[in-house]
């Protein structure tokens, strides 16, 4: 029988969109923007421009995003064209979330570390586990580092997770996932040789979860 507690985390984000921050004309400062949902449209002639409306959360001022520019309608998908006419929730729920493309255009895109964590046992054993295995399930994208979610789940300090990661006894995969301040990702795996650790129980009953769902 294996002596491997295998876990899976799902990280979801309180607010999934990601928040771009641009010089606020009635503010006079840099704020961040936040997306309406709204979509306008504009023909001339042939050509179409879109856009998707954000809104300063201090103060209302509005941003149009680009979506399309100077497009020929003929070159537009038909149902992509009839969604944006008709300011299709869907889309207009889906256009925030792409978050390569809105720093494109305005470079700083802050994503929200504000997020609940759901902890599932996947497989245990009767035995003492020896090994960990967390799996990261992350359906949105969002701005929680690796380590602080490492700290919070299980319970232990920054500090700790780190000198654990350089005795060898924590590994974060894929490799890139190692870097410092690195972001989770979907699919990211994170296994924790019990067996060299002394408050292996607590861990244990921190990565499993007393609770369906913790706060961050």
């Amino acid at each position: 029988m294996s002596d491997i507690l295998r876990v899976l985390w799902t990280i979801v984000p309180r607010r999934v969109a990601p928040e771009p921050w641009l010089n606020c004309k009635r503010c006079r400062d840099s704020r961040p923007f936040r997306s309406s949902g709204k979509i306008r449209v504009n023909a001339n002639g042939k050509r179409l421009d879109a856009w998707l409306i954000y809104k300063c959360t201090s103060c209302d001022s509005t941003w149009k995003r680009p979506i399309l520019e100077r497009r020929h309608v003929r070159t537009i998908d038909p149902h992509v064209l009839m969604s944006l006419h008709a300011n299709d929730p869907e889309v207009a729920h889906r256009l925030p979330l792409d978050v390569g493309s809105l720093r494109c255009k305005v470079g700083l895109a802050e994503q929200s570390d504000d997020v609940v964590v759901r902890k599932e046992v996947r497989s245990e054993s009767l035995t003492p586990a020896r090994r960990l295995e967390i799996l990261c399930a992350v359906p949105e994208g969002t701005g929680l580092r690796t380590d602080r979610l490492l700290a919070v789940g299980l319970g232990l300090s920054r500090s700790r997770i780190r000198s654990l990661q350089e005795a060898g006894h924590l590994a974060v995969f894929p490799e890139a996932s190692r870097k410092r301040h690195s972001i989770v990702r979907n699919g990211m795996r994170v296994t924790i040789e019990l067996s060299k650790i002394d408050d292996r129980d607590e861990i244990v009953m921190a990565a499993k979860g007393g609770s369906p769902a913790a706060r961050y």
